[in-house]
């Protein structure tokens, strides 16, 4: 794809947007099951249906197009996660939301691993921004993790000195170290014991029940 100066424009029209979701929807679909490197513009053009002129329209290069699929996958999981986690309010619900992590990693077998992890393992060490954007994406996850343990500081379920933002990172690196294992070892074996150490720590910081 030949190299452009600055990101396209977001388009005006709801056309235009409508084709550009729907490139960066197929490029995201793509790149999670062949990665970037695998991932051709062609390939794009044809999952996507539309032209090559098409896609040179709405992005500069493939940096660009990537860059937006960072985006789309971010927002992907986030709008997944963040009403779960902004539900918590018992150690309970905290068990709730491991259940349905671990459940969408079964109903794979484990495979595929986190789209934001993948795309981190292959472009952070080269791409300076990539991993930046990819950063961001990782503090937006663990920030909506550690609002939901500040939830349960604030409501009385956790002691007042629990340290919610240090917890928060450690559930963050539970869930994407036990997706790798996943994707090696088509099981969940290894996110659920993650997942389980990390929650039975921040369950050592709860109230009992008066």
């Amino acid at each position: 794809m030949p190299t452009r100066a600055a990101p396209q424009e977001e388009p005006s029209t709801r056309k235009g947007r409508a084709t550009r979701e729907r490139i960066v929807a197929a490029a995201a679909d793509l790149m999670y099951r062949r990665g970037v490197a695998g991932t051709s513009t062609p390939a794009v053009r044809d999952a996507a249906g539309v032209s090559s002129s098409q896609i040179y329209h709405y992005f500069a290069d493939k940096d660009d197009l990537t860059r937006a699929v960072i985006a789309f996958q971010s927002e992907a999981i986030l709008s997944h996660q963040a009403p779960l986690l902004a539900r918590l309010d018992s150690i309970e619900a905290l068990r709730s939301w491991r259940e349905v992590v671990v459940d969408a990693a079964r109903r794979q077998n484990g495979a595929g691993g986190c789209p934001l992890g993948t795309l981190s393992s292959e472009l952070s060490d080269d791409h300076p921004w990539a991993r930046d954007a990819l950063a961001a994406s990782f503090t937006e996850w663990s920030e909506a993790i550690r609002a939901g343990l500040a939830a349960m500081v604030d409501n009385g379920s956790l002691r007042p000195e629990t340290d919610a933002t240090t917890l928060s990172l450690a559930l963050l690196a539970a869930v994407q170290g036990g997706l790798v294992l996943a994707q090696a070892q088509h099981t969940t074996e290894a996110l659920e014991a993650a997942l389980d150490a990390v929650i039975t720590h921040i369950h050592d910081h709860a109230i009992p029940p008066a």
